[in-house]
């Protein structure tokens, strides 16, 4: 650990305090460092959503024909340093697996190793780590104990894409596991248009009952909301589940994109309200627009985020301007063990 490490300046103890925190952070990369990460952007479409995602990330999209690991790596590395929050939260993405075990070839639109998460969190301090394991793999238990070993705390999953189905009974001991080590779980919820399907089924909040039982603290990512204009809005469902479950968290990530902003109004004024997480989903773009169409964002409010250089910072801000209380920007450390155990295994 660097001597000048921003929260264990003299000593080896962690912060005191929960830290302020961007809980939904994506990293990117093309193996071009070693990495084994790998993207694939097959047609027009996706080859435009990537360029658009580089550009929201500050970065030259001619990046995706080389030299993205490295370019990546340190953009993050910059802004988490400038920004007006203490930490990000940096995702793993795992591959597809079928029920048996074995994986999807060829599908996906990218996938990021939790070795790889690790040693870019460890490089740089205001960084740290979700892991992301399919729970259906062969080496599942041995991975997560991997994770567990390294000092990592928050498993990603996006269930839709990577064909997860947490209700399967198989996948009762990873989720045991999980909740001995206080290890929490970062779903995806409701719909998804940037990256491909397996079934988007498995996205519906009422899925994430199995860890919940076993006393798994989740974070449902999006709040089951909409993304695009066809998707089902299983926002009622997380709320009627809030009341049984008090592990069940959600995150307001992406919410101020031009295409998830209609959850707002659930997140601000519903029984959701004091289980929201701050989280961005970068690179993501978060301007704004699509809560102040939608008068929800004062205008004043708007035209001062474009102000704001770092992502994270602006994203931090209109979250604020919204009105979510200062309580969503340190719930997911306040909740979980993440950021302490991961310092203290430094």
């Amino acid at each position: 650990m660097p001597e000048d490490h921003p929260y264990m300046p003299s000593s080896l103890n962690p912060p005191s305090h929960p830290l302020r925190l961007d809980g939904h952070v994506h990293l990117v990369g093309d193996g071009s460092s070693g990495s084994g990460c790998w993207l694939k952007l097959n047609g027009w479409l996706r080859r435009l959503q990537g360029m658009m995602l580089m550009t929201s990330a500050g970065l030259p999209s001619k990046l995706l024909n080389g030299g993205l690991d490295a370019a990546f790596e340190e953009r993050l590395a910059l802004l988490s340093q400038s920004s007006t929050l203490d930490g990000l939260l940096v995702l793993a993405q795992d591959e597809a697996y079928q029920t048996n075990g074995t994986k999807i070839d060829g599908f996906g639109s990218f996938y990021v190793p939790n070795s790889h998460v690790f040693a870019v969190c460890r490089r740089n301090p205001r960084l740290f780590p979700a892991c992301s394991i399919h729970p259906g793999r062969p080496d599942a238990l041995d991975e997560l104990e991997m994770a567990i070993e390294k000092g990592c705390r928050m498993l990603k999953l996006l269930p839709n894409c990577l064909n997860v189905d947490y209700a399967d009974a198989r996948f009762k001991p990873f989720w045991k596991r999980m909740s001995r080590v206080k290890m929490a779980l970062l779903s995806h919820t409701g719909g998804e248009f940037t990256l491909p399907e397996t079934d988007h089924g498995l996205a519906n909040p009422l899925k994430l009952r199995a860890p919940l039982e076993e006393g798994v603290v989740v974070v449902a990512a999006h709040a089951a909301g909409r993304s695009g204009l066809w998707d089902p809005d299983w926002t009622g469902d997380l709320e009627a589940m809030s009341a049984v479950f008090p592990n069940l968290f959600c995150d307001n990530s992406a919410l101020c994109s031009m295409n998830r902003w209609r959850t707002l109004p659930s997140l601000l004024g519903g029984p959701l309200r004091e289980r929201v997480i701050h989280g961005s989903d970068y690179p993501v773009p978060s301007s704004g627009f699509g809560p102040w169409v939608g008068g929800l964002l004062p205008r004043a409010s708007w035209r001062s985020s474009k102000q704001l250089r770092n992502p994270f910072s602006r994203d931090a801000f209109l979250k604020a301007e919204l009105g979510f209380s200062p309580e969503t920007f340190t719930r997911l450390d306040a909740v979980t063990c993440l950021t302490k155990t991961w310092l203290e295994t430094a």
